[in-house]
């Protein structure tokens, strides 16, 4: 079992609790996915994450809630969950006891005392009050790789990378059609300011955990110090800033994966725009309103309506409806405007799938761009290329280059039909990661 439930008579009762299911034998959904992922990394045998409620999830659900003094009723109600939430956090709030040092907790929790003194930079460690409050990470990562990473488990995911780190800047960029919020992380206070955004398309989800992983790895690497993939992180911090916005698309996200919900302000006409099906798992990369925001940007987009009626689009749909106007969609003002605020040398925009990276647009890339597409795609695997057809116009990357005159960049990760399965991340990291360093610093 691992080390961290042993601290169950440590800990203290979380006062947030977001709104949630109750969970029980049969049921499924990317919540099922959640909760079986977080039991298997504190030890339990859940069998497959698959979504699926069934026996031995039934079983590993007993056997937490015996070890926290629960009802052992197999049930995730408001008081289990209350409990796992603090792992899904990935911290606890500590009370300091009685002889208590940063060494010794950070030894009863098995994590490294860096991470304390991380989460709580104005802590005195040859001072400590007892009474005082602390947070003490636990040593399991924040960010699952093994999940459907919707946009409430992303929400979760930056709460807790910022009660763990809390020196990182966090916002929210802008809001979605249904105003779910575009959050954005910082890494880094240097100069050199880059951007990087996963998820305009939401069958293209496998990119918003692959950016959300990035950023904890950073961070961990930042705190301890080391070395990630042979850059010295700190040397990044303080000579870039690399800004994320992991899920630009979170309404189209949620769609792919948990479906149509019958409050949705738009049921009616997204049964319509989905040809009257409610199934938008292999199909939807629009956002809400039927709009391809990949295609919504103000650059070339009247090349990319008028290639429209060549595809047999003729309005709002799963995907490449340009929409009635440049930038119509709240997402798209949202990243135009985060990008006016800011100065940034180069962006990524992460697709997927076909291991490739376009540089160009319409001859209006610097010349710098192929030269450092090439270093890129070096560094990952991927092949440099340049884009063809009605994927050549109104892109985020397409609009950067011609507003800016700086390079930017599409990068399709993995290989197969999207939506790509999540057993592909550990690849489709491995490719990116020096990727993403390098694109920092290049």
């Amino acid at each position: 079992m691992n080390k961290i439930i042993q601290m169950y008579c440590f800990i203290k009762t979380s006062e947030r609790l977001i709104d949630m299911r109750t969970l029980r034998q049969g049921m499924r959904g990317t919540d099922v996915m959640e909760i079986q992922a977080l039991l298997r990394k504190l030890g339990y045998n859940v069998g497959a994450i698959d979504g699926v409620f069934g026996q031995q999830t039934y079983n590993a659900v007993v056997q937490f809630q015996r070890r926290f003094g629960l009802v052992p009723d197999g049930i995730i109600g408001p008081d289990t969950y209350r409990v796992m939430e603090r792992y899904l956090l990935g911290y606890d709030n500590y009370t300091i006891r009685l002889r208590d040092t940063v060494y010794n907790i950070a030894r009863r929790y098995g994590v490294n005392p860096a991470f304390i003194l991380a989460a709580n930079p104005a802590l005195d460690p040859n001072n400590l009050q007892i009474g005082q409050q602390i947070i003490v990470p636990y040593n399991i990562d924040v960010v699952d790789t093994n999940i459907d990473y919707t946009y409430e488990i992303m929400e979760r995911d930056i709460n807790g990378l910022k009660a763990r780190y809390p020196f990182i800047e966090t916002g929210v960029a802008g809001r979605s059609v249904l105003g779910r919020n575009l959050y954005y992380l910082r890494l880094g206070t240097g100069p050199n300011q880059v951007f990087y955004n996963g998820a305009h398309h939401s069958l293209e989800w496998i990119t918003s955990p692959l950016l959300m992983k990035f950023a904890e790895d950073f961070l961990k690497a930042y705190v301890l110090g080391t070395p990630l993939n042979g850059y010295n992180v700190r040397d990044i911090w303080n000579g870039s800033s690399i800004y994320i916005v992991p899920m630009v698309n979170p309404d189209g996200i949620s769609l792919v994966l948990d479906g149509l919900k019958p409050d949705n302000p738009y049921y009616e006409q997204l049964l319509e725009w989905n040809n009257f099906s409610t199934d938008f798992s292999t199909n939807w990369q629009a956002n809400n309103r039927g709009v391809d925001l990949n295609h919504n940007y103000n650059a070339a987009w009247d090349q990319s309506k008028a290639a429209e009626t060549m595809y047999g689009i003729t309005g709002p749909g799963p995907t490449r409806y340009s929409g009635p106007y440049p930038e119509s969609e709240p997402e798209v003002r949202a990243m135009v405007e985060f990008t006016r605020n800011h100065d940034f040398r180069l962006v990524l925009a992460y697709h997927s799938q076909g291991e490739v990276i376009y540089w160009n647009f319409m001859g209006l890339e610097p010349p710098e761009s192929i030269t450092i597409g090439q270093a890129l795609a070096n560094a990952s695997g991927y092949t440099l290329d340049e884009t063809t057809g009605i994927a050549s116009y109104a892109g985020y990357k397409d609009w950067f280059i011609q507003d800016f005159g700086r390079p930017g960049y599409t990068v399709e990760v993995g290989r197969g039909t999207n939506p790509l399965p999540i057993e592909q991340f550990d690849r489709i990291y491995a490719a990116n990661l020096p990727l993403l360093l390098l694109a920092s610093v290049i």
